[in-house]
């Protein structure tokens, strides 16, 4: 159960760290870092 709520929200930041919109443009690298950071936590919780 945990497992699958963990990767719902792990597929929702990939998707919303994706630069689609205009206002998102000058944003840089900073979301997608970010959401690496968690899946990496993630996967070292997760597979522990």
């Amino acid at each position: 159960m945990l497992r699958t709520i963990l990767l719902i929200l792990l597929i929702l930041l990939i998707l919303g760290a994706l630069p689609l919109w205009p206002y998102s443009t000058g944003w840089g690298y900073y979301p997608s870092g970010g959401g690496l950071l968690l899946l990496i936590i993630l996967l070292l919780l997760l597979f522990r």
